[in-house]
């Protein structure tokens, strides 16, 4: 992985810059900075600022882990042309087998996760994610919920910071959800920047040099061909987008 802000990645940027290029963000760990308590998290009012400038100058979605009506609240008003949510699933592939699947998954995990108090089951609707952040047995937690989530028939298991993501099988995910954002908008080219898991089903999408993926924090294990120091260098990267596409309009 390289890192995009050096110098001699400039040009990397600058060529997507000057593409007719879709921007893509997830939300946790890539937007707003990971917090103790999901409930809070919140992008920083100089990231709300600056993706208000990016927004009208290249077309932006976010692809998030989180239920889409949660990340619509956290980005009201900024010009966000479209919020993908449960991982791909929200807006487009959503059924009402999808929903009656994570009905009927809900209670078994409960009873199944009962003995772990720092455990929360957050129901998303089209997927689960069963947070185990306040749990202190957390390795013990990880392998309860691994195995209460194998007794629920064909599901897709994708792992995240302190969370571990239940989907059902065969539901769409964010590269697939990308690849659909790149026609709606009839782009060329995309940026994806995040920070899990869950992202790296982008950042194994072939690029053909149409794709910068970048991913939050350097993980050698990470198919993203670039990277950031931390999550607030996010602001850095708007930045530089913002003064890069300003710049060659400018010179038009």
């Amino acid at each position: 992985m390289q890192y995009i802000l050096s110098s001699r990645n400039r040009q990397v940027l600058k060529k997507f810059a000057l593409s007719n290029t879709l921007v893509a963000f997830d939300f946790d760990g890539t937007l707003a900075p990971i917090v103790f308590d999901r409930h809070i998290a919140a992008i920083r009012n100089t990231t709300r600022s600056l993706l208000a400038k990016l927004t009208a100058l290249y077309p932006c979605v976010v692809i998030s882990g989180r239920a889409r009506k949660d990340v619509r609240c956290r980005l009201r008003g900024i010009g966000i042309k479209e919020i993908v949510g449960n991982h791909g699933i929200e807006p487009w592939s959503t059924n009402p087998a999808m929903e009656e699947a994570v009905r009927c998954w809900l209670p078994l995990l409960k009873d199944r996760l009962r003995q772990f108090r720092g455990v929360e089951i957050e129901n998303k609707r089209f997927s689960v994610a069963v947070h185990y952040r306040h749990e202190l047995r957390k390795q013990e937690a990880r392998v309860a919920i691994a195995a209460a989530a194998r007794g629920l028939g064909t599901v897709r298991l994708v792992g995240g910071k302190q969370v571990v993501n239940i989907l059902p099988g065969g539901a769409p995910h964010k590269g697939l959800a990308l690849q659909r954002e790149l026609v709606r908008m009839r782009c060329s080219e995309a940026i994806y920047i995040g920070d899990d898991v869950t992202d790296e089903d982008v950042f194994t999408l072939p690029d053909h040099g149409r794709l910068l993926t970048i991913r939050v924090e350097l993980n050698r294990n990470s198919l993203a061909k670039y990277y950031i120091r931390d999550q607030n260098e996010i602001d850095v990267v708007i930045e530089r987008l913002i003064e890069l596409r300003s710049s060659a309009a400018l010179l038009q």
